[in-house]
């Protein structure tokens, strides 16, 4: 017999006993008009629209959709709504536990189904990613000929992670995480409605807030922590859902930190003044209580490239391209894996060797053009390519570094208002030391100071 998505058997005991059923199966939505977030896949004539049959069918009728998303989304959620609104048959299989055995079972069923009595079939295939080469392609003489209308689900990239034929078979459509808005209209569906808690408990505006950080974009670990926590309170006879009822459900304090006050620029200022001062475990802390409280991982990674040049710079030359790749990596996996990129470049920039050169350098130099210290380019460095610099005295005079056996001529390049003016002044820290050698070697040669 073939895997249901939701079989004959476990629907009948929902509607019988739905307490029986996890909050987050009752609160699943029965229509697409019901789905909390993904709004851009939702709107008239769109591809999961059509699938329920609100668009035309026949030889224009949607082909088979790939749903790519990060834990919590919806893409099961979708497969029900459409397992709900359609009259097709609808057959789950997990790419967990089944293989070419079952999926070939499908698709001979869904052909039987189709020549025997015209009734077509939608296959919901979750963790597709977990199908090798050689699995998905079994797939896809069904989608082709579309004896099956494919809704495949995966949280891994589809590009890296589905074979190419099938993913040009297919349409690909993106879910978005939800936002704290989203979670937080389904959280307070969840409390009124009929098929969750009929109101039964209140959750207060800090119960609420630290739910939604727990949540993390994730509808599933929203409702979860939601049943839990209404079920403790509920059996202390509270009439709502405490901070304390929920810290102790979910084993999970609270952080005091807001992510729009006052409480999200001290430490965040707290963390860069930690790495600024290398105490490493400080430094880390602030990092935890930053992503524990739900910060967005993108504005971490970006305070660390500003450290990596602000109090870093020259004494290590690899601190700025490690805050770089940190900040590539991060926009490309989110949490929770970003945590461990965030770690890894807050650990190398607060171990690093210290300098804030580059930052009174180029400081010293905005303030005096600031000032109106800026003067007339010498002549020898202006440009000389068009017709007539020349006879302006332009280009005139300059010596090619390149040229002399030291690579450095003794010339003039600051304007005559600044000809001594020394804005970089180097440490002796880390690799800086080796630039301070440097500069001091330049200037002499450049003749501006003498040995």
């Amino acid at each position: 017999m073939e895997p249901d998505l939701f079989t004959a058997a476990a629907e009948e005991r929902q509607e019988k006993d739905p307490a029986g059923s996890p909050l987050a199966v009752r609160m699943r939505p029965r229509t697409l008009d019901e789905v909390v977030g993904q709004q851009h896949l939702l709107k008239p004539g769109s591809p999961l629209r059509r699938l329920v049959g609100e668009g035309a069918g026949g030889p224009a009728g949607p082909s088979s959709v790939i749903l790519w998303g990060p834990p919590g989304t919806g893409k099961t959620t979708l497969a029900y709504v459409v397992s709900k609104a359609t009259n097709k048959r609808f057959v789950e299989l997990s790419a967990i536990t089944a293989g070419v055995k079952e999926v070939r079972a499908v698709i001979d069923g869904a052909r039987r189904a189709t020549g025997g009595y015209g009734k077509e079939t939608v296959l919901f295939l979750d963790e597709i990613h977990r199908f090798s080469k050689a699995q998905q392609d079994s797939l896809l003489p069904a989608v082709e000929n579309r004896w099956v209308t494919l809704i495949a689900a995966t949280t891994e990239n589809p590009y890296f992670s589905v074979i190419s034929p099938l993913l040009s078979r297919s349409l690909l459509l993106t879910l978005e995480p939800l936002t704290d808005d989203d979670v937080r209209d389904l959280l307070r569906r969840a409390l009124s409605d009929e098929r969750g808690l009929k109101d039964a408990v209140a959750l207060p505006e800090d119960t609420e807030d630290h739910l939604l950080r727990i949540a993390g974009g994730d509808a599933r670990r929203a409702l979860t922590a939601l049943e839990a926590a209404a079920g403790a309170a509920l059996d202390k006879g509270e009439a709502e859902i405490s901070l304390t009822t929920l810290e102790e459900t979910v084993d999970r304090a609270a952080v005091t930190y807001d992510r729009d006050g006052d409480q999200h620029y001290d430490v965040a200022s707290a963390l860069i003044k930690s790495i600024r001062g290398s105490d490493v475990d400080a430094a880390l802390h602030y990092l935890a209580r930053m992503i524990e409280a739900g910060e967005d991982p993108r504005f971490i990674a970006r305070r660390l490239m500003i450290s990596a040049s602000e109090d870093i710079g020259l004494a290590d030359p690899n601190a700025l391209p490690i805050a770089v790749a940190a900040a590539q990596a991060v926009a490309m996996i989110g949490f929770p894996e970003a945590a461990l990129t965030l770690s890894h470049a807050t650990i190398a920039l607060a171990l690093a060797p210290k300098s804030n050169s580059a930052t009174t350098a180029i400081g010293a130099a905005l303030e005096d053009v600031r000032k109106g210290l800026a003067g007339a380019v010498p002549p020898h460095l202006r440009d000389g390519h068009y017709k007539g610099a020349a006879k302006l005295g332009h280009a005139q005079g300059y010596v090619y570094p390149h040229d002399l056996a030291e690579g450095i001529a003794e010339q003039q390049y600051a304007p005559d208002a600044l000809k001594d003016r020394e804005y970089y002044t180097p440490t002796r820290h880390g690799a800086e030391a080796r630039y301070a050698d440097a500069v001091e070697w330049t200037r002499t040669h450049l003749g501006r100071k003498r040995p």
